[in-house]
């Protein structure tokens, strides 16, 4: 099959956060036609997550290109920027205070950042409730895509936008995600200032991290009076069923998380004790490093699916700067196929060299110093 012009494929982009829905912004904004499959049932069918820095260099490089750098920087907090380093006893070691008028990596709930990319794209362009079984089809295409709700489309290009557990990634590549011995126990906190105000003041506008050299903890401020903390641990992936609990058994997973963090400040130990509901279980997952597979003109990936790594702020904005490269690279290139190589020529090195220096760095997140 001869790979078509871009402006005469069928593209179509699998998973609608971020990195798939600013690439079918920009796809649009050139005139390419675009299709975003979601297997959520709607935009509204789950928590979205927390919040996020998009960074001067890379995030908001395609948010640029997307036209949308405007829009974002009215609704972000640059006064999340601030960051804070405490002990154990909840005393500042470290404090940064964002100048006036500061913006290079203003924070936005995840929830915020998906209402503004979907609101700048045509209405029909994400097709909802539709997760992706597997892809089929020759590698030179057309690709045939299948889907949980029975239904199948042609696609002369596949994106895969669809996170650590992709299911388009094995068209290209067999790797899967390792656990990196590090784990993230989530706990969030609501209308902090009234229900919680000494947890609001530990962690100021933006985040506070604390470490004594076997487990860490990292609370973040998000919009809406919101606070998530993350409890970090050096333990088994399978930790809490392996100690004979639940995930949805909060009183026993406080009993336990009181237990390791003990010799903590009562201050501090307010992060396990108060929260508002049930923990959510993060196991930290990495691609191999570097992960690169074999050219196909009709399959590409973009953010985790390309390149998981460790949670330490480059995750969504190398997303977004993939997905800006790809779509401007098939705005400009002759053919898919063409598109597709320039792309994967600048994107492959660039994740590689990100990743060779995160290999290992969730244990950083557990050190003291």
């Amino acid at each position: 099959m001869t790979s078509p012009h871009p402006r005469h494929a069928r593209i179509h982009v699998i998973g609608a956060g971020p990195g798939g829905l600013i690439c079918a912004r920009i796809l649009q904004r050139h005139g390419i036609e675009v299709t975003v499959h979601e297997r959520d049932a709607g935009p509204g069918a789950r928590d979205q997550g927390g919040t996020l820095d998009l960074h001067a260099d890379n995030g908001q490089v395609a948010l640029r290109e997307a036209g949308l750098l405007d829009e974002f920087l009215a609704l972000a907090r640059p006064e999340g920027q601030e960051m804070r380093r405490l002990d154990p006893a909840g005393a500042l070691t470290f404090h940064h205070l964002p100048a006036p008028g500061e913006l290079f990596k203003p924070e936005i709930d995840r929830g915020r950042l998906r209402e503004l990319l979907l609101g700048s794209l045509r209405p029909g362009t994400v097709r909802w409730g539709q997760g992706l079984d597997r892809v089929g089809g020759p590698a030179q295409g057309p690709r045939r895509l299948r889907f949980t709700d029975g239904t199948t489309v042609e696609a002369d290009l596949v994106i895969g936008a669809d996170g650590a557990f992709s299911r388009v990634r094995p068209a290209v590549s067999s790797a899967v995600p390792a656990y990196t011995g590090v784990s993230f126990l989530e706990a969030w906190f609501t209308d902090v200032e009234a229900r919680h105000p000494d947890i609001a003041a530990l962690v100021g506008q933006g985040g506070a991290h604390a470490a004594d050299g076997e487990r860490g903890l990292f609370a973040q401020r998000n919009g809406g009076d919101h606070i998530r903390a993350y409890l970090i641990q050096r333990v088994p992936a399978d930790w809490i069923a392996a100690s004979g609990l639940a995930a949805d058994d909060t009183d026993a997973l406080r009993d336990r998380l009181l237990k390791s963090y003990a010799h903590w400040s009562p201050r501090m130990r307010r992060m396990i004790t108060d929260n508002d509901g049930p923990y959510v279980d993060r196991p930290i997952l990495a691609l191999p490093v570097p992960h690169t597979w074999e050219h196909s003109p009709t399959v590409t990936l973009l953010g985790d699916a390309a390149h998981l790594m460790p949670p330490l702020g480059v995750g969504v904005n190398l997303a977004l700067l993939d997905a800006s490269d790809l779509a401007l690279a098939l705005a400009g290139a002759a053919t898919v196929d063409d598109a597709v190589r320039a792309y994967e020529a600048a994107m492959l090195p660039r994740a590689a060299r990100t990743a060779r220096a995160l290999e290992g760095a969730a244990e950083h997140l557990l050190a003291a110093d």
